[in-house]
């Protein structure tokens, strides 16, 4: 099956199904001699893991990292690395009374019609479980960007019920089960969630990724911009169906006025006013934060019955029994930091390798 492998110079392709036996990647373009170990990886993957909070998926995995190649002692080679994760907690039997219908929502239909065969069992490479593979990747891509650019994410909105700016505080993210920076919304959402968790019924919601510390520069003009490919890296993403950079859809409404992020000179160094182009201007980096949000669907496998049809193409009424995320955005956010941050590492390692610095 193609499109398994996402970027250029950094490049990384998964494998696996949700209930096979195993998932990973295998990562190729890592520059030799940075210093790497399961360690570094794990932290990452720990917090996308399911079955943190009762507003996840109660799937057990450890998600424990092995790698099996391109480290030699204790540094990359700049060989492919190989990553490995088991699966721990499959239960595929929880499909098999609907694993000849196609679910609303789903890819089980598309699937089917192109390729005549589906992996019924937790969706297949249709799953979130692939996610944790694209996260031990962005936690190599973090290693070659270095300590001077910082990725962070946040939920920023459940369903219809959105942050006050106004009390953003990046260090509530750690202090609450949604990566949320406002400390009174992530109450109401606890409440909010646990009615849509008892109804068994999902949501939807938004997530955005800030990094900053990228210097001016970086990315491509027309084709490959930078933007462009953030974009396309966080609609990759499982079940996300809408992106935006900086202002994104609300430039819609600004003046010309009100959208320039007008410049001035401070200690020397040219600052901007104002961040409406999130960090980008013409596809390359302005020094500024890059900014981006994603807008997550709700999970598809409800037990609420949907109306849909069976590969006899009967019609029939289905509902999916088993673990799923109320909220699978909760999780997209350490998935969100890490397409992020693979981006950024391609497109250094492609200014290095025009341009001739970092």
């Amino acid at each position: 099956m193609a499109g398994n492998s996402f970027g250029t110079l950094f490049r990384f392709t998964t494998w696996g199904e949700s209930h096979g036996p195993a998932i990973g990647c295998v990562v190729d373009g890592a520059p030799p001699r940075i210093p790497l170990n399961e360690t570094d990886i794990q932290a990452w993957l720990d917090k996308r893991k399911p079955g943190q909070s009762r507003f996840t998926t109660q799937r057990r995995e450890s998600d424990r990292v092995r790698i099996v190649s391109g480290i030699f002692e204790g540094v990359t080679t700049g060989t492919p690395i190989s990553l490995i994760i088991d699966n721990e907690d499959v239960r595929s039997k929880d499909y098999d009374d609907i694993k000849d219908v196609f679910r609303p929502g789903h890819a089980d239909y598309t699937y089917a019609m192109k390729y005549g065969v589906r992996d019924w069992r937790g969706s297949g490479r249709a799953s979130a479980r692939e996610t944790a593979s694209r996260v031990a990747a962005g936690a190599i891509a973090r290693k070659i960007l270095g300590p001077g650019v910082t990725i962070r994410g946040a939920l920023v909105q459940i369903g219809p019920h959105a942050i006050d700016r106004a009390r953003w505080d990046w260090a509530e993210t750690a202090r609450n089960p949604f990566w949320c920076p406002d400390a009174a919304m992530a109450k109401d959402w606890e409440g909010f969630l646990d009615s849509v968790r008892k109804a068994g019924s999902s949501t939807g919601a938004v997530i955005e990724v800030v990094a900053s510390g990228v210097p001016a520069g970086w990315g491509d003009p027309i084709y490959d911009k930078l933007d462009g490919d953030i974009a396309r890296a966080l609609m990759t993403i499982n079940a996300v169906k809408g992106v935006e950079i900086g202002a994104g859809f609300a430039a819609a409404s600004l003046s010309g006025e009100e959208n320039a992020d007008e410049m001035r000179m401070q200690d020397g160094k040219v600052t901007f006013l104002s961040n409406n182009a999130g960090g980008i201007l013409g596809g390359i980096s302005s020094g500024q934060d890059i900014v981006a949000r994603f807008a997550v669907k709700p999970t598809s496998s409800i037990l609420t019955p949907r109306r849909t049809v069976n590969e006899r193409l009967e019609e029939v009424d289905v509902s999916t029994k088993g673990r799923h995320d109320p909220c699978v955005g909760i999780r997209a956010v350490p998935v969100g930091e890490a397409m992020l941050a693979c981006v950024l590492a391609d497109h250094m390692l492609r200014h290095k390798a025009q341009c001739g610095s970092s």
